[in-house]
């Protein structure tokens, strides 16, 4: 990804993630105090397929198909070899410890290979208000401990894409080392990532930073300790591998040694200075260790580099480079071996961004290299590959490019590459927007093509910064960060291109006339040329606008109801105006410069502005606003609002921050005066979607802090009841950007993520309005009384070779509201639950009972509950065979 990634998510994130409080240190977060109405919801991904950097990935070394992706700000996946997609494995991660889904590292146990380890945190700089962690896992990762850190880590910072930094030892897998940045020096444990201390001994903590003078911080941080890697040819069985290499980012002192476990280390003597090790990689059985060498830590930048071979038992340093340092424009760091082909080895020129990346390989240990691509006559190129992204068409970019180039790219950012531990035809590489790889690799040797393909299904990385639900067309319209935006006419399926002329690189926000949804507006960035465009035929097509004077940044946009009009509040020039399609611009009077702006969905002259605790009202097209007398509003300017569809003046605005007002207010009379909603502690974002059966106002949907509970919300009332719609497993870090409902579909809702793509739920409830909200705490362990007839649903939704994750949905199906609730059944073959969300579980035997939570026994007539688990497994895994809730037969779907 571009480097717009890094600062235009945190400008997302300053705007309002930073008012969610500090991050829960305790690996289990407490109970909510209050009741609140639940529902069971299903979730997915509107596909789009990748869209962010992968810059790590990690197969184990001992079983055949488990394989482990990390992300910069999205979280940290598994392979599932079955369906060839990746399950997302931190989608837990709740809003306080938002951090926690930037995985600067992760390590796959090869001696249990159902133990699984990420080192999470996003930022070093304040950024990020947390400190890391180090999630643990013994089930693949379907659910974690954390053991929280002393300094923070930067799964999102420069230097990111070497590593991998968190590493277990193959021969004593309770001890695992970890590099960390800032300074911080090496650490390690020896209880299995449970606690860590800092390696003493280690004497070097790294030098390098990328730009001393960045004030931020970003730029700034010394990029610290980055690669561990064990010589498993020093070790048995039960006994701490002796020999261990580490890679520190300082250009002069790249490479470490212990030979004694880690007791004492050494500087390797007669290394390569004046650049940085990204990767160190170790053949043992031929007692190589290469190294892939940049004069910068990346993973943009990076003008020079060198590839290395050091034996391991003569101490020799050997130049493999594939071409000679004057000859190159670009650093190595994607690096890997053949495990079942000694010798062979592969590494990756991750910065040569024009006209392409490059990829080498060797097979006798770096003394010759191809290429998998060689110019003929210039410009003209031939490959060794072929690329098919028909599974991902968007890959292309629509572009068009002269000779050198091509499209679609082989890529950029490319500083993860890895070869298939088992299967010489297989390898994986990162890029900065998707996952790609191969099956017949070894076609390359035969003078052969390989083809190139996306592997990157389930693996979805984009930041969201706006949704719009039309009422008509396609049923979803997005802003994304990096590759701008969607138009979605299937959920299920990848479209075709994302917007175009232009392409933004980043959509900042987007609207369409509520009256005539064929009319889409939508702004944002881009590093020459228009920050506005139309489209007329529901965002199928689009045209560029014309920019009024001064505009850096696309800000925000509103259309009029009936499309006739526009109005524009960019970065670097005020709010404007216009009538048509923004070949003229007029500049709007009343309103101060930086305003939120909306329009009304049914009086197509009325539009609406927020800053700085104001609310501002046009009647006039957005010629001129007027400050609303409404007080009590946010102060700051973290601020979302939205008009309510089919009413005129009726707006609801979400936002503030910890310290001052922060909640969810409600006008009825064009925002001159707003109501606070009681029990909204926190609110952030707001939508609607279409109105429950039987209910006349529409449903409004929320991302929100509720009595005390984090979560996304629904409320069929105009916000008098609430019910939380996703769980604990189901969190997704920050959804502070943007919320809809569907106008179509009774329950469905999309939710905003920053890293993990658009998310969407879709209920189980038939209808009939929200029962409760909130109410008094019924104290620990109510007595169950449910009454009349219950349906339930079991599912396996994932399984490894002695572990599954299952999740199971209870639907009252009587007549009466259930206070409380008790599900019982009997495993037949020797499953053992290991780990319950949404409900508290005991097992006797093969008999588990499931009781409610203090939050979710209130199940209305008609509506669901459902909690999921993990649990031990035997060869068969037969489902359950009967369910009784309080003792009275469920029937079975």
């Amino acid at each position: 990804m571009r480097r717009t990634r890094v600062l235009t998510a945190v400008l997302a994130l300053a705007a309002g993630l930073l008012t969610g409080g500090p991050p829960a240190l305790a690996a289990d977060a407490p109970e909510p105090a209050t009741t609140l109405a639940a529902d069971t919801y299903t979730w997915k991904n509107a596909r789009i397929d990748g869209g962010g950097f992968v810059p790590g990935i990690v197969f184990n070394r001992s079983e055949k198909n488990l394989a482990y992706a990390r992300t910069d700000i999205g979280g940290a996946y598994r392979w599932q070899e079955s369906t060839k997609t990746w399950t997302p494995l931190l989608d837990s991660v709740g809003w306080d410890d938002w951090g926690h889904t930037g995985v600067a590292s992760i390590a796959s146990d090869s001696a249990d290979p159902d133990r699984v380890y990420a080192a999470v945190g996003t930022y070093t700089n304040d950024w990020d208000p947390g400190n890391g962690a180090v999630l643990r896992s013994t089930d693949r990762g379907a659910s974690w401990r954390k053991a929280d850190l002393p300094f923070k880590l930067g799964g999102n910072m420069p230097g990111r894409g070497m590593g991998e930094r968190l590493a277990v030892d193959p021969h004593r897998n309770s001890v695992l080392y970890l590099g960390a940045p800032s300074g911080k020096g090496l650490w390690r444990s020896t209880d299995s990532g449970a606690s860590w201390s800092q390696v003493t001994a280690f004497p070097n903590p790294g030098t390098y930073v990328q730009d001393p003078g960045d004030t931020s911080g970003y730029a700034s941080d010394n990029q610290g300790i980055v690669w561990v890697t064990f010589d498993e040819s020093t070790g048995t069985p039960g006994s701490a591998t002796r020999t261990i290499y580490v890679g520190v980012a300082d250009k002069e002192n790249a490479v470490y040694r212990s030979t004694d476990a880690g007791a004492t280390w050494q500087r390797l003597a007669g290394q390569p200075t004046g650049h940085l090790a990204h990767k160190g990689v170790l053949d043992a059985e031929n007692g190589h260790l290469y190294l892939a060498y940049s004069d910068t830590g990346g993973p943009y930048d990076g003008g020079k580099g060198r590839l290395y071979r050091y034996a391991t038992a003569t101490g020799a340093w050997t130049d493999i480079s594939p071409v000679a340092e004057a000859d190159t424009y670009y650093g190595f760091s994607g690096l890997t071996v053949d495990r079942q082909r000694p010798g062979t080895v592969m590494a990756t020129a991750y910065s040569s961004w024009w006209p392409d990346t490059q990829i080498f390989r060797s097979t006798d240990s770096g003394a010759t290299w191809t290429q998998a691509w060689e110019y003929t006559s210039y410009p003209n190129r031939e490959n060794r590959y072929t690329m098919d992204v028909s599974s991902v068409p968007w890959l292309t970019w629509d572009a068009h490019p002269s000779p050198p180039e091509q499209s679609p790219k082989l890529g950029w950012m490319t500083e993860a590459l890895e070869i298939d531990p088992f299967d010489s035809d297989r390898m994986m590489y990162g890029t900065g927007a998707t996952v790609y790889g191969t099956e017949n690799l070894t076609d390359w040797d035969d003078d052969a093509t390989f083809t190139v393909t996306p592997m990157v299904r389930g693996l979805e990385e984009t930041a969201v910064n706006d949704l719009a639900s039309p009422p008509s067309g396609a049923p979803l319209l997005s802003g994304l960060l990096d590759i701008g935006g969607f138009r979605h006419t299937d959920l299920t399926k990848v479209p075709s291109m994302m917007f175009t002329q232009p392409a933004f690189t980043a959509t900042t926000s987007l609207d369409f006339a509520e009256a005539g949804p064929d009319t889409v507006v939508r702004v944002g960035n881009l590093d020459s040329g228009p920050h506005i465009a139309f489209s007329t035929d529901n965002g199928a097509h689009w045209f560029a606008g014309t920019d009024p004077s001064g505009v850096s940044g696309g800000g925000t946009v509103a259309a009029g109801a009936d499309g006739s009009r526009f109005v524009w509040s960019p970065q670097g020039a005020g709010v404007h105006h216009t009538t048509g399609f923004g070949t003229s611009w007029s500049a709007s009077s009343g309103i101060p410069e930086g305003a939120v702006v909306e329009s009304d969905r049914v009086d197509p002259k009325t539009f609406y502005g927020f800053t700085s605790g104001k609310f501002y009202v046009s009647k006039d097209g957005g010629a001129t606003f007027t400050a609303s007398p409404a007080t009590g509003l946010p102060s700051g300017d973290s601020v979302r609002f939205k008009a309510l569809p089919g009413a005129k003046g009726d707006i609801w605005l979400a936002g503030g921050a910890s310290d001052g007002a922060y909640g969810l207010w409600h006008s009825t009379d064009g925002g001159q005066s707003f109501t606070r909603l009681p029990g909204v502690d926190e609110a952030d974002t707001v939508g609607f979607g279409k109105a429950a059966p039987g209910a006349s106002y529409q449903t409004v949907f929320t991302s929100a802090k509720i009595d005390g509970v984090r979560g996304i919300f629904r409320s069929t009332d105009q916000g008098r009841s609430w019910t939380r719609i996703n769980d604990d497993a189901h969190q997704w870090g920050w959804t502070g950007a943007a919320i809809t409902g569907d106008p179509r579909v009774y329950g469905r809702v999309y939710v905003a993520t920053n890293g993990r793509g658009i998310v969407y739920g879709d209920t189980s409830d038939t209808g009939g309005g929200d029962d409760g909200g909130s109410g008094t705490d019924p104290g620990p362990d109510p007595e169950p009384e449910p009454t009349g007839a219950c349906v339930v649903t079991y599912e396996i939704t994932n399984q490894w070779p002695d572990g599954f994750q299952a999740q199971v949905r209870v639907t009252n199906t009587g007549s009466k509201t259930w206070n409380g609730w008790s599900l019982s059944w009997s495993f037949t073959d020797g499953q053992r639950v290991s780990q319950l969300w949404n409900g508290a579980h005991t097992q006797s035997g093969s008999a588990v009972t499931v009781r409610n939570t203090d939050w979710n026994g209130t199940v209305a007539a008609g509506s669901s509950v459902g909690f999921g688990f993990t649990a031990s497994r035997s060869a068969a895994n037969p489902d359950p065979a009967a369910f009784h809730l309080d003792g009275r037969a469920c029937t079975v779907t």
